[in-house]
């Protein structure tokens, strides 16, 4: 069938390399240059491990999950997609919408910490001009092409990456002792209550920083459908990714620990407006590098603008994606003669511009956007989670065998229950002291992306009596509705 277009089809320009890059940058950024610093006050160096760990893990469960479905199947927003032909239409409409509202929204966070970060440099200058400018860089990237976007990220990609490589290295050093005075050791992994801090709960409260900080991972199934050869890039990719990333936080955390104790204030900074004390700066000033903050400030500046070109990249591909379904306007389907969704691009900068303004002059309906994306993340994994384990049972009851596929994803049916569960448990752990003590504004606060989500799907299934899909009556046709892709 032909795509809706104006004269354009999507086109596959993204290389194994943009992929990899993408799905790497996308997991570091502020999580880890600022936040894990956090991680280790709150649960010590042995809980921070653990939580990283773990997260790790079970994210690594949800990328293969979601390589082996992208490579028999390569949709642009591919998961929703996945949701809608394996699961039920209502879970797809619920899927997509709050995964394009999440991403929308968070553009908004990425430019408006971008004006913050350039604050540190020109303090009198008003921050929104900075942010302003931004929203204007990840646009034009994003309106150019999806090799612009996918050389942008590949670029930034490479920044952050040889900044952890270069902190790893001054850090080793400066444990041993050949850099910043006599030698560290391993004396502060242990100090006091170390290596684990509090038991169980801290650890379960350090799931969820872990879990944001993992968050856009999943990016390499968005760009499914315009991967140049996805058989062999995603597989690739995610496997590239996944050590990359594990080998990355735990050495960062490890590093982090033998430097700077549990107990340091300077380990309770969360945001880019911490940078001045980010366990990277201060380990870099440690080991004498005078201008530590402002190399830090330049990374972390990076981060953010890519951590918007990303948002951008995937809320307007999950928008396109709910057009082909049917599930948004069909003018968000239309693609121009560069392969770019324009009319779904321009649509979400302005609900990202509006929030940013938000920001501004409504901080009470900022607050309460910021709060109704928060668990957006999670969801969405649950949704693969979900997904996967339908599709592989679906695809063996309509009599194929797993030979067929061209991926297979690692320890089946483990994998997606593994991470199935641990996702809810985050969930249910995002804010259980606001339980202990019935805090009913701050539950609803940090829980309000659930109802949203169940009203969503419950609007589509009551509306169009929807039902869950009988596996030998899934979907497994390589296309969804008027789907097609340039070669």
């Amino acid at each position: 069938m032909e795509t809706q277009s104006e004269n354009g089809q999507m086109k596959r320009s993204l290389k194994t390399r943009h992929l990899s890059m993408i799905a790497l940058g996308g997991s570091i950024g502020t999580g880890l240059f600022v936040a894990s610093g956090s991680a280790i006050s709150t649960a010590g160096p042995g809980g921070a491990l653990v939580a990283y760990v773990a997260i790790g893990i079970m994210v690594y469960f949800l990328m293969t999950s979601l390589g082996e479905m992208a490579t028999y199947m390569p949709l642009t927003g591919s998961f929703a997609a996945y949701s809608t032909k394996f699961v039920d239409p209502a879970l797809g409409f619920a899927m997509g919408w709050n995964y394009w509202f999440n991403w929308a929204i968070t553009i908004a966070v990425d430019v408006t910490t971008a004006g913050i970060v350039m604050n540190f440099w020109l303090p009198n200058v008003p921050g929104w001009i900075f942010s302003a400018v931004a929203m204007l860089l990840v646009f034009l990237i994003n309106a150019l092409s999806v090799s612009s976007f996918g050389e942008a990220e590949y670029w930034m990609a490479i920044i952050k990456v040889v900044t952890v490589i270069i902190f790893l290295a001054v850090g080793l050093l400066t444990i041993v002792g050949i850099l910043g005075g006599p030698a560290i050791g391993f004396h502060n992994l242990t100090v006091k209550a170390a290596p684990f801090v509090g038991g169980i709960p801290p650890i379960l409260s350090v799931f969820v920083v872990a879990g944001f900080s993992f968050q856009g991972t999943e990016l390499i199934g968005i760009t499914a459908g315009e991967s140049e050869t996805p058989e062999k890039s995603i597989p690739k990719a995610i496997h590239s990714t996944f050590w990359r990333i594990l080998l990355f936080y735990i050495l960062a955390i490890f590093v982090i620990a033998c430097v700077l104790p549990y107990t340091s204030k300077d380990l309770l900074g969360s945001s880019a407006s911490d940078i001045a004390i980010s366990p990277f700066t201060l380990v870099f000033r440690r080991a004498g590098l005078a201008a530590a903050a402002s190399v830090m400030n330049a990374v972390i500046l990076t981060s953010v603008i890519s951590a918007a070109n990303s948002g951008m990249y995937a809320s307007t591909r999950m928008l396109y994606s709910l057009s082909r379904e049917g599930y948004a306007p069909k003018i968000f389907g239309l693609v121009n003669l560069r392969g770019i969704p324009m009319y779904a691009l321009v649509g979400t900068t302005i609900i990202g511009a509006f929030t940013f303004l938000t920001g501004i002059f409504g901080p009470q309906i900022y607050q309460f956007l910021i709060a109704a994306s928060g668990l957006t993340g999670f969801i969405a994994w649950l949704g693969i989670a979900i997904s996967h384990y339908r599709f592989r049972k679906a695809f063996i009851k309509q009599g194929h065998s797993v030979a067929e596929l061209k991926y297979h994803a690692s320890l089946f049916p483990f994998g997606p229950i593994f991470a199935l569960v641990l996702c809810i448990i985050v969930i249910i752990g995002q804010d259980l002291d606001a339980f202990a003590k019935m805090d009913w504004q701050a539950i609803g606060f940090t829980y309000m992306s659930i109802p949203l989500f169940v009203i969503l799907f419950l609007y589509y299934k009551i509306r169009h009596k929807t039902h869950v899909i009988p596996l030998d009556e899934v979907d497994l046709s390589p296309k969804t509705k008027g789907e097609s892709w340039e070669g």
